[in-house]
């Protein structure tokens, strides 16, 4: 059994991934803004196989009142996995992992919201994973961006994420859970379309310059066909989706 997995095909003789995508095409995607009627805003995304649904509260009263900031409201994030979502059941107390990564997600959005307009107060993001499948900060971050905006937050954009990487010698955009394990790279990017701004860019694996820059150029292009999601999503929120 053991010797089957290592013959999983990352890529074959025609371009074409062990998902059956080419190697700039995203998985697919779909952004859903609202649906928690007790949060100020909110966001579901299906991204592949992940599914994630984000809540946003606030800004509202900082308790205890000294980790307020007189100057600037503060933003708080809490990226959280249920135990059913992965295949061996996760332990529900927060992991390592899981408070990285709301570190993470919440330095990628700070540049975006604009704190300065709501001193003394608090944003509250909590990201609730349902189901797993590789690339889950980039799918939360985009959820959480949109969940934002459909609270109302002041932002300067929102923040689009996807991340490229490298299998079988080549680089990929958008990389799965079996990429991501197998693969040789994996690039998560957050991107602010609009102000052409990178607000998040880890790298696991090694690339040379010349695959750096190319991972980071089709990071970015898929970080605007996510974008494109996300304004679709509160459009058709606020909107309808009639055609014009």
């Amino acid at each position: 059994m053991g010797g089957r997995d290592t013959t999983l095909v990352l890529l074959d003789e025609n371009g074409i991934r062990c998902d059956g995508r080419k190697v700039d095409e995203p998985r697919r995607i779909m952004i859903k803004a609202g649906g928690l009627k007790n949060a100020d805003g909110s966001a579901y995304i299906e991204f592949g196989d992940n599914k994630i649904i984000v809540g946003v509260f606030g800004p509202r009263d900082v308790h205890p009142k000294h980790m307020s900031n007189t100057d600037t409201g503060i933003l708080r994030v809490r990226y959280h996995m249920e135990p059913f979502s992965v295949t061996e059941r996760k332990n529900p107390a927060p992991s390592r992992r899981e408070i990285e990564i709301s570190k993470v997600i919440k330095e990628a959005l700070e540049p975006a919201v604009m704190l300065d307009k709501f001193p003394r107060t608090a944003v509250d993001v909590f990201i609730e994973v349902l189901q797993a499948d590789g690339g889950t900060r980039c799918a939360a971050l985009s959820a959480a961006s949109v969940a934002l905006a459909d609270a109302g937050i002041p932002m300067r954009d929102m923040v689009a994420a996807c991340a490229a990487g490298k299998a079988a010698d080549t680089i990929i955009l958008d990389v799965n859970n079996e990429e991501d394990q197998a693969g040789q790279a994996d690039m998560p990017i957050g991107y602010m379309p609009s102000l052409e701004k990178i607000t998040l860019l880890q790298l696991d694996g090694v690339l040379t310059p010349a695959e750096y820059k190319k991972c980071v150029e089709t990071g970015i292009h898929g970080c605007k066909i996510v974008y494109e999601l996300q304004k679709k999503a509160l459009t058709e929120k606020y909107f309808g989706n009639g055609e014009k």
